[in-house]
């Protein structure tokens, strides 16, 4: 609900502030007085493009602020999509700066044009005559059937099992490419596989390989100076081993004048202790030593395979390898198991088809169910606002694929006389008549849905006598469920008012005004009385505008 708006400095409103109440606000004022300006200052709020020519002094900026009570709108979900804090008391402002750029906030939250439109749907409709697009759109026509046939749940329902249909579809296609894609590398990544596998890498450590080639490839040389090393450690009378046991004599001889002899003597058998261990080594590993050809060729071959690959696959350990390796067998498997996830995605997407087929048949039955309802209220409405002859069909065609609200496709058809043939909306109505189908079917939707605050400017041109009173009944039935702004010039809507705002010019200072009042009882009197005979009020006219406010 529209609780308030603030104008400055904008066209020739230098400041207005005014508060609404619920119920049905009526709006009047002369031709020109400036209801548009008021009404493009509101546009600024809900998402207009900003013009500075519509700025009064271009040495300020100008504001628009508006104030809405959104307690039981349930919008939380939106704000949140839109990156805005959520208020029940919610405030929307827009700026014009000297310069021309425009701001937007919401909530004082800087905010984008874009996000304004978005919100403004939920918050307040503007219509008027001139304005009838909406009503031959089927997205509209839809959202009326399925308001009476109280479709919103299974609407949900189903947009949420679409989105992941859609999204199934999506990623079958993606499994079929990659399919493609991976067959045409399937046998490579086989022959790479195998010849990874040709080799135990995981037991293989190329270090202790290397190791056991260079001695296997070295044993003659390896045994040649084992033996002479044995030969100088234990050759007799010149062996190392006995030179150093004449020395450890020499020195026992000594070692007891003097620490410093007894230290060198422990020393000296130290080494000989060592040596007699180096001997024992060199015996044994002489002994183990052993020429052997084909485990030589094994060794050799294996190394020569590893480093192959090593170079083959541009890695520099067998670390590396194993994980390509472990890589290349993933992509086999999931080559070979792709036709498993794709035959396992087609299950899926036929479930889902078949409960979307079920969920758009019971959408699509009960809009059925409800046309000949809406029909008749359209007809029976209509007829008091002068279309007697008005009729409807109203026709419902499944389609073979999805749409955004099921497999319907709609014909809202039209005929507005007696003789004619039945069209589509746009062909036939006229201007007027879609008005007055526009004001019809927004009363039959506020009697089944939460609809944003509505603004009627002058939908009622053209009309007169008693139609603009069942008009007027309409709007005042409407406004029990939701606020109602009606900007006429007929006194019979303007008497149905639970409020009432005159608009009008005053000239200061070589400067025009436009101001906005809101009446009394004693000056709606008068107003409705103007409306009824013009500027020189007769008591005649006093009299029935009495009566139209009681």
């Amino acid at each position: 609900m529209l609780t308030s708006l603030y104008i400055k400095n904008y066209a020739l409103i230098d400041e207005l502030n005014v508060l609404f109440n619920s119920g049905l606000t009526i709006i009047t004022g002369e031709t020109g007085a400036g209801k548009s300006i008021l009404l493009g200052g509101l546009s600024l709020v809900l998402g207009k493009r900003a013009d500075l020519s519509q700025v009064k002094n271009k040495d300020e900026k100008c504001i628009v602020e508006a104030g809405f009570d959104i307690a039981n709108y349930n919008l939380k979900s939106l704000f949140s999509s839109l990156d805005l804090d959520h208020d029940v008391h919610t405030i929307i402002r827009r700026e014009i700066l000297p310069s021309g750029k425009s701001r937007a906030f919401v909530n004082d939250t800087p905010t984008t044009l874009d996000n304004l439109v978005v919100l403004s749907t939920h918050l307040i409709d503007i219509h008027s005559q001139h304005q009838t697009q909406q009503l031959i759109q089927d997205d509209y026509q839809f959202k009326v059937i399925d308001a009476l046939a109280d479709n919103a749940q299974d609407l949900d329902l189903y947009s949420e099992k679409l989105r992941t249909y859609k999204a199934f579809q999506k990623t079958l296609e993606t499994l079929k490419a990659s399919r493609a894609d991976l067959i045409k590398e399937y046998d490579y990544n086989l022959f790479l596989t195998k010849e990874l596998s040709e080799v135990d890498l995981e037991s293989i450590k190329m270090e202790d390989l290397e190791s056991q080639y260079d001695q296997l490839n070295n044993v003659e040389i390896i045994g040649e100076k084992l033996g002479s090393s044995n030969s100088i450690l234990n050759r007799e009378d010149l062996g190392v081993i006995d030179q150093l046991n004449l020395l450890k004599q020499e020195l026992n001889r000594i070692s007891g004048f003097g620490k410093e002899y007894e230290s060198l003597e422990e020393r000296v058998s130290s080494v000989s202790i060592e040596l007699d261990d180096i001997l024992v080594e060199l015996d044994k590993l002489e002994t183990l030593l052993s020429s052997d050809p084909e485990e030589l060729e094994r060794i050799g071959t294996t190394l020569q395979t590893v480093n192959n690959l090593l170079h083959k696959h541009a890695v520099t350990d067998i670390e590396e390898l194993i994980k390509i390796k472990a890589e290349l067998e993933s992509k086999i498997s999931n080559t070979e198991s792709l036709d498993d996830s794709i035959a396992e995605k087609e299950t899926e997407i036929s479930n889902l088809d078949k409960e979307l087929n079920q969920m758009a048949l019971k959408i699509s039955e009960q809009r059925n169910a409800i046309i000949p309802l809406l029909i008749g209220k359209l007809e029976t409405r209509l007829s008091d606002l002068g279309m007697p002859n008005a009729k409807f069909k109203i026709e419902l065609d499944l389609l073979d694929s999805f749409s955004d609200n099921g497999k319907d496709r709609l014909q809202f058809l039209f005929m507005a006389n007696k003789g004619s043939s039945f069209n589509a909306l746009k062909k036939t109505a006229s201007g007027g008549e879609l008005s007055r189908i526009m004001l019809t079917i927004k009363s039959i939707l506020s009697e089944y849905m939460q609809l944003p605050s509505i603004m009627f400017d002058e939908i009622d041109t053209g009309v007169s006598g008693e139609i603009s009173n069942k008009m007027g009944a309409i709007m005042k039935q409407m406004s029990r469920r939701m606020q109602v702004f009606s900007i006429t010039h007929l006194p019979q809507i303007a008497a149905k008012g639970d409020s009432h705002f005159r608009v009008f010019k005053t000239d200061t200072n070589a400067m025009t005004h436009t101001r906005l009042k809101r009446l009394d009882d004693d000056e709606r009197i008068v107003e409705i009385a103007q409306m009824l005979g013009g500027v020189d009020i007769t008591e005649s006219a006093m009299a029935h505008a009495k009566q139209l406010l009681n």
